[in-house]
């Protein structure tokens, strides 16, 4: 079984800590002079070195170089041991499965959402479903619209339980579910919007193909599904990320 990007970016780093200690030896019998700034640099660049070789995506290079230097920051900020836990679990609840899923939190806006109006089929009662639905806002607005029967799905528990009250306090008929899209059946939905990553659009074009039904749409805003071209694409603001829009 194949691991996870985020769990062989681990282990590379560690794959990468002997390799700086032994070019750090060497350097340092050679009298050039070294520090913890020196070792980091060594280490994010060997990481991120091994993270090519391991044909890991593009954008884990530079989270690989970066990552030694991020722990030597937060080592010289000396932060409490409760107000570092705090943060972790804080940001644990936020991104959840983020290491399994490859979509991190992507939050839309609201000139997003009026171009998603936009694109809504012209019938009611119009079912549509925020797959990764963050805070909600996309799924509350679109609950406010005559006819439309919004949902959101989200797997990283604090966000979708700031939705969940969101929508208790506007009094919105808006539905908040926790868990995977994956495990949704997508032929109950009109419209399905994703706001994802480039790592889930193959897999979430393989579902819709299996599931939508004839007259529904997919919705995808900034990630493009390289194997079916849009039907449509728009620019909410712009120079800005398109939205895209396919037929089935």
């Amino acid at each position: 079984m194949s691991l996870k990007p985020a769990v062989a970016a681990l282990l590379l780093q560690a794959a990468a800590f002997p390799l700086s200690l032994a070019v750090t030896w060497l350097l340092a019998s050679a009298g050039i002079p070294m520090s913890y700034l020196a070792v980091a640099l060594i280490q994010g660049l060997l990481a991120a070195t091994l993270g090519w070789w391991r044909g890991l995506a593009s954008w884990w290079r530079p989270i690989q170089f970066c990552f030694p230097l991020a722990l030597l920051g937060a080592a010289q900020l000396a932060i409490p041991p409760l107000v570092f836990l705090a943060i972790f679990l804080f940001l644990l609840l936020l991104y959840w499965s983020t290491y399994r899923t490859q979509v991190p939190y992507y939050p839309s806006n609201r000139r997003v959402w009026a171009a998603v109006v936009g694109l809504l089929p012209a019938r009611a009662p119009l079912r549509a479903i925020d797959i990764g639905s963050g805070l909600g806002g996309l799924v509350l607005h679109l609950a406010r619209r005559p006819g439309v029967q919004a949902s959101g799905i989200e797997l990283a528990p604090l966000p979708w339980l700031l939705s969940r009250l969101r929508a208790r306090l506007a009094g919105s008929g808006a539905r908040f579910l926790r868990g995977d899209y994956e495990n949704l059946d997508f032929a109950q939905y009109d419209v399905v919007f994703a706001y994802l990553s480039p790592a889930a659009m193959g897999a979430l074009w393989r579902k819709a193909a299996r599931e939508m039904r004839p007259g529904s749409v997919l919705l995808s805003y900034e990630f493009v599904i390289d194997d079916r071209l849009p039907d449509r694409t728009v620019y909410p603001t712009e120079g800005g990320p398109a939205l895209y829009l396919w037929h089935f």
